[in-house]
């Protein structure tokens, strides 16, 4: 569409002044509408180089024409403001294991093995030791019927996800009957059943003596401390500590889990606005990218590499990002990514290209309608190339003035 004519400000003549920097930082106020078509246009330019970078919504309106000035239809949609931070793809943090009794190491896995439950950690005095899944070591005998406890829990929760049969469990709050005591002088308290606790029941006990009969080792219904290895679930060994004929009371191996992991090194304050079940984006090595979600923000505060030995830089806390989909990163074992937290959203706004924008001399903001006049406007957010609007009857469709 053709240009509006030129004329010389005058007194009584609103001038429309063009401005050249960085996208505003904040919302303008809203400023009465301004009469005379008889204006300069100008353009605002964009020349944004912030931390800060945006999260599209969805597609930037279309445009019509080919070059120079033309006209684009005002669209409702939201608009994500997110904060970009270097992370690092791979398998997460490594810890460390230890034997649990005493005896010599007869067999370790060798890195980059993946280890599941029931299925061998390492072998002491030529016994394989298998990996249980649970958030606590077995830290007693279990050998007296009628035992209660959350290691209880750990060792029938893993038989009965092993396949084993082990029968029926007494109920939290239920009250169990002391078993006959040692010696006639001696007695035994009731026991009260805890949520999340179970009981060495006969029926446990039978399943422990079947999975040892198929373990390879004797049958004594029995569970010792150091007779299973117990992390929170499957794991990848990272680097082996131990050889063969080391004792077995030591560090023998770092393990990771085994899906892969972004971690990320947040200042303490920003992560205070991010939780668990926050959807992020991934930006790998290619350039492309993967949906994710923070799985774990950290408690362990330090200080960020590099910093003031004294203490004087940002306190950081690890963030860790699941990834969405695994087998876009199958190939990779360890890199270096962005990723991209949602830091604000506004919801079902009207949005214009920033090319729209025409800066008026006496402050604030106002676009061109096709065919009409200004229209004064207040501004809220600025994301790649795309600015909120609001302004006295612009709604979704009306045709605004814009550049290429």
């Amino acid at each position: 569409m053709p240009l509006p004519r030129t004329v010389p400000p005058s007194d009584t003549e609103t001038q429309v002044i063009p401005v050249v920097g960085a996208e505003p930082a904040q919302r303008r106020r809203r400023l009465p509408r301004p009469v005379a078509p008889a204006v300069v246009l100008a353009v605002l330019a964009v020349t944004a180089g912030v931390v800060w970078s945006g999260r599209d919504a969805g597609p930037p309106p279309a445009v019509d024409g080919s070059a120079g000035v033309r006209s684009v239809a005002l669209v409702q949609q939201d608009m994500s403001m997110s904060q970009s931070l270097p992370g690092t793809l791979g398998y997460g943090a490594a810890r460390v294991v230890k034997g649990g009794r005493d005896g010599t190491v007869t067999w370790l896995p060798a890195p980059g093995a993946a280890v599941r439950r029931g299925k061998q950690l390492y072998r002491v005095d030529d016994r394989p030791v298998p990996l249980f899944y649970g958030g606590m070591p077995l830290y007693r005998p279990l050998r007296d019927l009628g035992t209660v406890g959350r290691d209880v829990r750990i060792v029938a929760d893993n038989l009965d996800a092993l396949g084993y049969e082990i029968g029926d469990q007494p109920r939290p709050g239920t009250r169990l009957v002391p078993s006959p005591a040692p010696s006639p002088s001696a007695s035994r308290p009731a026991v009260t059943v805890g949520r999340g606790e179970a009981v060495l029941t006969t029926g446990l006990r039978a399943a422990v003596k079947r999975w040892q009969v198929d373990l390879g080792v004797p049958a004594t219904g029995a569970v010792e401390p150091g007779d299973v290895a117990v992390l929170v679930g499957a794991v990848r060994v990272d680097s082996v500590a131990a050889q063969p004929g080391d004792g077995a009371n030591s560090p023998l191996m770092s393990v990771t889990q085994t899906a892969k992991v972004v971690t990320v090194q947040m200042d303490v304050g920003d992560a205070a606005s991010v939780g668990p079940g926050d959807v992020v984006d991934v930006r790998l090595p290619d350039e492309s990218a993967v949906g994710g979600k923070v799985a774990a923000v950290g408690q362990a505060v330090q200080a960020a590499a590099g910093d003031d030995p004294t203490g004087g830089g940002p306190a950081k806390v690890t963030v860790t990002v699941t990834l969405d989909r695994s087998a876009a990163v199958s190939k990779i074992s360890f890199a270096d990514v962005q990723v991209d937290f949602v830091a604000e959203t506004h919801e079902d706004v009207l949005v214009a290209p920033v090319g729209a924008l025409l800066a008026l001399a006496e402050g604030g903001y106002a676009v061109q309608v096709e065919g009409g006049g200004l229209v004064a406007v207040e501004t809220g957010m600025f994301v790649k190339g795309l600015v909120e609007i609001s302004g006295d009857g612009l709604v979704a469709g009306t045709r605004v003035v814009t550049t290429s």
